[in-house]
């Protein structure tokens, strides 16, 4: 059993890591930003340009919620460190587990807080879009993709953030050919841009008669929702428009008038849709969104040549382009490629148990140690 001598160690080691948190995250900067925007809010006219005025309430909330998160570790470690004193002096070995699960929610918490520092990408605290798409192979690939989409569902459920669903085109038998939606929330896109991606599927086939091992592919794209300032150049003439009725099975995404939109941009060939809004107006923009988030994304490439490289990549959804593997038999792992991080439990991660693997990605990424695919 551990000692109350080791437990004090241990939270010692978190001290030290608390005290640099506070540097990493700039506390008293943020203190500081905080009482001026809250000065701002007083000034005449502060109302009149609603943009603005927004902007500093977001900016607001975001200074608040870190402060609150530090704030909450910082009194988290010092209450434990008062809990091990008051157990020592008890004497009690019954006691002990309670001191220990005291300290490892400090560490589980100085850890959620490392990961903040990690989410400093330009748009790592914006929302982010998901766009599914199954690989060949008909309804099995089409399947992987719709649970695929489920999974991430779950974990946005999990961790607090709103699921707005943009887009679903069902499979011909089950699943889904492909499907969008935005994932909203602070660091959607920081936490989740490390699943974008191919991901690979081994299983029994539950379509086949025969009961044979199956293998499926299945994309997803993340990108950040960009804010109205960002500029990106999207000349009327390139882009094609078409509308069409909405359609899916048992009503759900069902419109009965061609309210749908079907946006193409001629010189890449990108292509994004948006079905569930009430107006063609609405569809519209949102598929404009999405288009001028994934040109962005392209214009990033900067080390890329040509447009067509990029895009090749992205719609490559075949063997030995996988970010990640999921073998459900004849054993059960679920392995990221790029991290080697795994786990055994598939169906916890399939309910969206993806911390593990996020947070691996992120701390190999800003350890510059993220494998090739």
């Amino acid at each position: 059993m551990i000692t109350i001598a080791e437990l004090k160690t241990r939270l010692g080691e978190y001290e030290t890591a608390v005290n640099d948190l506070r540097d990493a995250l700039a506390i008293e900067a943020s203190e500081k930003r905080l009482a001026e925007l809250e000065h701002r809010m007083t000034m005449p006219g502060f109302f009149d340009d609603q943009e603005k005025s927004q902007q500093v309430y977001t900016e607001m909330g975001d200074l608040k919620n870190k402060l609150e998160r530090y704030q909450k570790l910082a009194t988290q470690h010092e209450e434990a460190g008062l809990l091990l004193e008051m157990l020592e002096e008890e004497n009690d070995p019954a006691l002990i587990p309670e001191g220990e699960q005291a300290v490892e929610d400090v560490g589980k918490a100085v850890e959620e807080l490392q990961l903040m520092t990690m989410l400093s990408g330009e748009y790592d605290h914006s929302n982010a879009i998901l766009t599914f798409h199954a690989g060949t192979g008909g309804t099995e690939a089409q399947d992987w993709a719709e649970m695929l989409y489920r999974m991430y569902n779950r974990w946005a459920a999990a961790h607090g953030y709103s699921v707005e669903v943009l887009d679903v085109l069902d499979g011909d038998e089950a699943g889904i050919k492909s499907a969008s939606m935005m994932v909203k929330g602070a660091n959607a896109y920081g936490m989740l841009k490390s699943e974008h991606g191919v991901h690979r599927l081994v299983r029994i086939s539950p379509f086949d008669a025969n009961a044979r091992r199956q293998t499926s592919f299945a994309s997803l794209e993340v990108m950040p929702e960009l804010d109205n300032n960002i500029q990106v150049d999207i000349r009327p003439e390139d882009i094609e428009m078409q509308v069409y009725r909405s359609s899916g099975a048992g009503g759900q995404h069902i419109n009965k008038t061609s309210s749908a939109v079907r946006l193409i941009h001629k010189p890449t060939g990108i292509v994004t849709s948006c079905q569930t809004q009430r107006s063609q107006l609405q569809n519209r923009e949102y598929a404009m969104e999405m288009l001028k988030a994934k040109l962005y994304q392209i214009a990033l490439q900067q080390h890329k040549d040509k447009i067509d490289d990029i895009k090749g990549v992205q719609n490559e959804i075949a063997w030995g382009h996988q970010i990640r593997s999921y073998v459900f038999m004849p054993y059960t792992l679920v392995k990221d490629h790029r991290t080697n991080y795994e786990t055994g439990n598939v169906q916890a991660v399939m309910d969206g148990d993806l911390d593990g693997f996020i947070y691996a990605y992120l701390k190999a990424g800003s350890r510059g140690e993220l494998a090739e695919v």
